[in-house]
């Protein structure tokens, strides 16, 4: 498997600023992400905002199902752009049946809101391509996160599943560069964290040192 990087954001702006990077596979969100950003959780403004993203270059789109029926809603997200999106849903007694019936319909499912390392065998069996573990709030609840993920991949691995954890509610770049050294390699990141990748004190410091010395001191 080849890192993966996505943008955990329903900004346009913020799309238009780190798409055309080359740095990310495409864009998750969700309804919380949405209503932060100030973007009606609707198909209309959903369609219209896919359509920005791939004319940005995305390649995925994970759109989170929501409301009553998850299989209508999850059939209405996928034919936004057939081959490109992603359907989210909860890793729940619901949302796996929902899962089961798009599935079964040949559309490609990412879980979410997943929080024990047993939850991974779950989407596994289903057949979803993702499953995102919420590392921050793993921490928050008391526990060892990054402990927590490694489990969850060495149960992937364990039954030779090609699901991937799409890591999310990371806190700190420091977070991606400690689950990429234990083998993961599937990150959903925030614009903040994108900013603070490149954030690197020395490294700036190095760069306009070289700027100085290009000019003759």
């Amino acid at each position: 498997m080849s890192l993966r990087l996505f943008l955990d954001c329903a900004d346009p702006q913020a799309w238009r600023q780190w798409l055309p990077s080359g740095l990310f596979r495409g864009i998750t969100t969700n309804p919380t992400l949405l209503l932060r950003a100030g973007q009606p959780c609707t198909l209309e403004r959903l369609e219209q905002l896919t359509g920005d993203a791939l004319a940005l270059g995305a390649q995925e789109l994970h759109l989170q199902a929501w409301g009553s029926d998850l299989v209508a809603c999850g059939r209405a997200l996928a034919a936004l752009a057939p081959g490109r999106i992603w359907v989210k849903l909860p890793i729940t007694r619901t949302g796996a049946a929902a899962a089961r019936t798009l599935i079964a319909e040949g559309h490609a499912i990412t879980f979410t809101a997943c929080y024990e390392p047993a939850q991974v065998l779950l989407a596994a069996a289903l057949g979803a391509e993702y499953i995102a573990p919420y590392l921050g709030r793993i921490g928050d609840l008391g526990r060892d996160g990054h402990g927590e993920l490694v489990r969850m991949q060495r149960c992937v691995a364990g039954v030779g599943s090609p699901l991937r954890l799409l890591v999310a509610s990371l806190r700190s770049p420091n977070d991606l560069a400690r689950l990429a050294a234990e083998g993961l390699d599937t990150f959903t990141i925030s614009p903040a964290i994108a900013e603070a990748l490149f954030a690197v004190e020395p490294t700036e410091a190095a760069a306009a040192q070289f700027e100085r010395d290009a000019l003759g001191g």
